[in-house]
């Protein structure tokens, strides 16, 4: 095995030492079905460095990249443009190669962008403080919900159904394992759920997505207070970044924890990953904040200097003290947001907000004027629900092969709700052009005649 330079005698001793006679009594515990009989057909056993790079590249070639064709994908990640001053700055050898900051007083340069991530996600959710990031948006909701849980001491989180499925299923399967009671609400595409009827004494927390995976965007603050009232915490999710920058900030309509996807920001959609999970939370709960926490402080001769002031780790600290396995952060990522984030400043961040909202609200009323297409939204920020004919994953795949990437069908993300077949989620962006708007609207028209 090349590489793994032990020899036959090196293997049978390791194997005698553990107690078993084969490699192969390794997997037991894996069922044998789903074990291979021998190497797989067809595959080369080596090729030669050229060869394999021809073959991934025709691999590679069979993708169509969001920024190849007219595209409207949404459903949580976001085609932005990223300034080419980023990806410049962040393949500088002290970030591009840096790792876990354990030693502050040789790691300052990471505290330090770390602790302006920090400021930057507080800011601009109008919360007190901010960790230093978590793996994704979806992770970091599962994170909130067990946050909710141990500030409350209840064990019963309720879930808009305008939440993310993928953010629900995290929190589902941590519910499973970590022991904690989920109530999940329906798909709400119309934005008229009640979710104060559903919440009672054991609710530790409230779960809601703003703007809603349908787009559909509120006021929280009356849900805010009536969790409020009966000792839950709000848990705001936010998968579009760029809002923040129009919205209300969910700090200012009560909102206890605000989590997020920070992809919008910095991070190309890379085709899934890697990404920035945002998290924030007012100050009396930051000892229950999962993750890290870089704060700023001064040196024996006064001079500022940055620490890791909070590690709620269970390597860090007494296992019974720690809130989190989180076992590190996106740091990249959070230092791609953060850089692109100061290049716009306060002012063009809201501006860039502004553009997106704008071709939104062009693209809905180009669409309403189709027959046969129901925009479902009443208010949204960039991306929008609307209702066709016939089931929307047959009209996607036709322009999918005329080249538009008309959106993401509500039925790949709700596939055992056939009600919600012919719901299509489109997105626009500051990169979505008229041209692109003009060939999904011809498109369509075309399609459902």
């Amino acid at each position: 095995m090349r590489y793994l330079p032990l020899t036959e005698a090196d293997r049978r001793h390791m194997l005698d030492r553990i107690g078993v006679a084969s490699v192969d009594e390794l997997f037991r515990d894996v069922p044998a079905a789903a074990r291979l009989a021998g190497p797989i057909a067809g595959l080369p056993s080596h090729q030669g460095e050229l060869e394999v790079e021809r073959h991934i590249a025709a691999l590679a070639a069979r993708n169509v990249a969001a920024g190849s064709v007219p595209s409207f994908l949404g459903a949580g990640a976001y085609r932005h443009h990223v300034p080419a001053t980023v990806d410049h700055l962040i393949q500088r050898g002290e970030f591009l190669t840096s790792y876990t900051p354990y030693q502050p007083e040789i790691t300052q340069g990471t505290l330090q962008y770390l602790f302006e991530f920090q400021t930057q996600v507080a800011l601009i959710t109008g919360m007190e403080v901010a960790n230093a990031s978590l793996y994704d948006g979806a992770t970091a909701c599962a994170e909130a919900v067990m946050m909710a849980n141990r500030v409350t001491r209840r064990s019963r989180a309720v879930l808009s159904g305008g939440v993310h499925p993928h953010y629900r299923e995290v929190v589902d399967t941590d519910a499973h394992y970590v022991g904690f009671d989920v109530v999940i609400a329906d798909p709400d595409p119309n934005g008229t759920e009640d979710l104060e009827a559903l919440i009672d004494d054991r609710t530790s927390c409230v779960v809601v997505q703003n703007p809603s995976v349908f787009g559909q965007l509120k006021d929280l603050s009356a849900l805010a207070a009536a969790c409020h009232a009966k000792g839950a915490l709000l848990v705001v999710v936010v998968t579009e970044v760029v809002s923040l920058g129009l919205v209300t900030p969910p700090g200012e309509m009560g909102a206890d924890i605000v989590v997020g996807e920070g992809q919008g920001l910095g991070n190309g959609l890379t085709f899934g990953g890697p990404y920035l999970g945002l998290f924030a939370t007012r100050d009396r709960f930051v000892r229950q904040m999962p993750g890290r926490l870089c704060g700023q402080t001064v040196d024996a001769d006064g001079r500022r200097g940055f620490v890791l002031t909070l590690s709620t780790r269970e390597q860090h600290i007494r296992r019974e003290k720690a809130t989190s396995n989180i076992c590190t952060n996106s740091g990249l990522c959070a230092l791609a947001f953060s850089i692109h984030l100061s290049l716009l400043g306060e002012t063009g961040f809201t501006d860039l907000a502004r553009l997106n909202h704008a071709k939104a609200i062009m693209l809905a009323e180009r669409l309403a004027a189709v027959p046969g297409i129901t925009v479902l939204n009443g208010a949204f920020f960039n991306e929008i629900t609307i209702h066709l004919p016939r089931p929307a994953a047959a009209i996607v795949d036709v322009l999918a092969d005329r080249g538009i990437l008309a959106g993401v069908p509500v039925s790949r993300l709700y596939p055992d709700r056939p009600d919600l077949a012919e719901l299509l989620l489109v997105a626009v962006t500051e990169t979505t052009s008229d041209g692109d708007v003009a060939a999904l609207v011809a498109g369509l028209e075309e399609v459902i005649r």
